[in-house]
């Protein structure tokens, strides 16, 4: 079982350009769409979040369900659910402004447990963000990785969220250490401001790089560096991108039962090359068509 830990939101996605740019709903999120892809990945997957009890949070749950994801550990509430407007540039990239106050993911408290059988937990974006949600999956981060489970860590930087950078820099550091697998875009890097081989001296077993179509690259904890180049595909937008290869470098790993710190190592040139373009390759499919649609398994082959 992986575990995705984090929002669910609406995105609203322009159809053409202008100001409001027939503004259409679509289910988003990092962690959601996170969990959607590794569900239609074919892995046995349970979303940890709390959304509202309005459409659209039927709708999400909806989702979830139709992509075979484990949601009876979802919380629920009456608060409105959290909207996204995205803004679509000439190459596909997305950029968000976010409408959070008094929305019901905000309120999550971490559970008690985890499903049996969780072997792994996925962490990122938003929830790591707004308080007082954020404190209460950080703590959720923490637990699992003193229970000795597999962790992994996408901060997806939404900087128009973040009110004092520094301070979230310094946040980010605290849960290196508690952090197995650490998947950023180099955006992300650059925002934070650290390097690969510092943030691996902090905890991460592995850390993996993405360069949009310029491809994927991971550094291990043994010194090891390993790149693979993006899949070539018509670009209709990027959202959910970095979502889908959070979903196969997880799948992959699972399918592999390298789900620890050492078998992350161990996996040297053939697996991490392997793993990483079957990311890319996923990544690619999601980026051919409109918002967040990640890959299902037999669209991708023989991982």
């Amino acid at each position: 079982m992986i575990v995705v830990a984090g929002e669910a939101l609406i995105d609203l996605v322009p159809q053409r350009s202008g100001a409001l740019a027939d503004l259409k709903p679509a289910l988003g999120g990092g962690p959601y769409n996170t969990a959607v892809a590794l569900g239609r990945l074919g892995s046995r997957t349970s979303f940890c979040s709390r959304t509202s009890r309005d459409a659209f949070g039927e709708a999400l749950l909806d989702g979830l369900r139709r992509a075979g994801v484990e949601v009876s550990g979802v919380q629920r509430g009456t608060e409105p659910t959290t909207l996204a407007v995205a803004t679509i540039d000439g190459s596909g990239s997305a950029a968000y402004s976010f409408y959070v106050e008094g929305t019901a993911d905000r309120l999550f408290t971490a559970p008690a447990t985890l499903p049996a059988g969780t072997r792994a937990v996925s962490f990122g974006t938003c929830s790591l963000v707004l308080e007082p949600g954020a404190s209460a999956y950080e703590e959720l981060m923490r637990t699992a990785a003193r229970q000795g489970l597999f962790t992994a860590l996408d901060p997806n930087i939404r900087a128009g969220l973040i009110p004092d950078a520094d301070a979230y820099r310094a946040r980010f550091k605290s849960w290196l250490p508690s952090v197995t697998l650490l998947k950023l875009s180099a955006e992300d890097a650059e925002w934070l401001g650290g390097t690969p081989q510092e943030w691996l001296a902090a905890g991460p077993a592995a850390v993996v790089v993405t360069r949009g179509g310029e491809g994927l690259t991971v550094f291990t904890q043994d010194r090891a560096e390993y790149s693979v180049p993006g899949e070539k595909v018509a670009v209709v937008d990027t959202i959910g991108a970095g979502d889908t290869v959070n979903a196969a470098l997880l799948h992959g790993l699972s399918a592999l039962d390298a789900l620890s710190a050492d078998a992350l190592t161990a996996l040297g040139t053939q697996g991490w090359t392997r793993l990483l373009r079957f990311a890319a390759r996923a990544a690619a499919i999601t980026c051919s068509r409109a918002g967040a649609e990640p890959p299902y398994a037999a669209e991708l082959g023989a991982w």
